[in-house]
């Protein structure tokens, strides 16, 4: 239990001190503000941008929208140019497990590197690899605390009275084979997540204690959790049938429960 704890705490250390939005920020491009539309709507539709910066001298002052320049058609850039709002910056040094409730509240959010805009950091970024590896920690650890759960409320294997006899078999199977390659620890390190799910949605005290609504509710939102867990072990599209904002919510509430997972002895 204190291992666990550790390892929670240890990674959350990691996020916090030194994976920041520097890993997942893309550089903003920037064109002249005396630039004609007409020349930078072509490149911005070559380059697919839905934004760029506006430069004044060598600092990028703001920033124009691409569907601005599609209405206007002419003139110059500077015409057009919106000014950075204060929720619409961040700070370079942010950590990326802070940056999920952010991106929920808007579509982009420009980096501020020593009081200077340098990039742009949207919720695709958080398709790469250090975002990723965020949320594998985060559903990682709720895996690993389920497991802990049914050590702590299953004593003496009751635990195996619960679960469906095809998913037992399943366990078995896999202790049987590790213990013919000299690898097998307890069985119950071998039950998926799907067995954990069931075991501890079946416990009323912890569907309490969880602030899980109901075994129902609990039930849908674990398997999310196991849903996007398999996409990120895969390397598939994070939100394939969802959107980002289901995504960012997920998290967060995974996060929340892996909290409430710890304060139980």
């Amino acid at each position: 239990m204190k291992h666990l704890k550790s390892s929670s705490q240890d990674l959350r250390s990691l996020f916090e001190s030194n994976i920041t939005i520097e890993y997942v920020a893309e550089s903003l491009k920037a064109v002249s503000a005396e630039s004609q539309v007409i020349e930078v709507l072509q490149w911005m539709q070559a380059q697919d941008f839905d934004v760029v910066g506006i430069e004044t001298g060598d600092t990028i002052t703001g920033y124009v929208e691409r569907s601005s320049l599609m209405a206007a058609k002419s003139g110059k850039c500077s015409n057009y140019q919106r000014l950075f709002h204060p929720r619409e910056l961040v700070a370079i040094s942010t950590p990326l497990i802070k940056l999920l409730p952010i991106l929920q509240q808007t579509p982009r959010l420009f980096v501020l590197d020593c009081n200077q805009v340098s990039g742009i950091v949207t919720c695709g970024d958080l398709q790469k690899a250090p975002a990723r590896m965020l949320l594998f920690g985060l559903v990682t650890l709720l895996e690993m605390n389920l497991l802990r759960l049914v050590r702590l409320y299953y004593p003496q294997d009751s635990w195996q009275k619960i679960l469906k006899p095809e998913r037992l078999e399943v366990a078995q199977r896999l202790w049987r084979e590790s213990q013919e390659r000299n690898e097998a620890t307890d069985l119950l390190d071998y039950l998926q997540f799907c067995d954990k799910r069931e075991l501890v949605l079946n416990q009323p005290q912890l569907l309490q204690q969880l602030q899980l609504k109901s075994k129902r509710f609990g039930e849908r939102f674990l398997k999310s959790a196991e849903q996007l867990r398999n996409r990120l072990a895969h390397a598939q599209n994070l939100v394939g049938g969802s959107s980002w904002t289901e995504l960012i919510s997920l998290a967060e509430a995974m996060e929340m429960l892996l909290i409430r997972c710890e304060e139980i002895e």
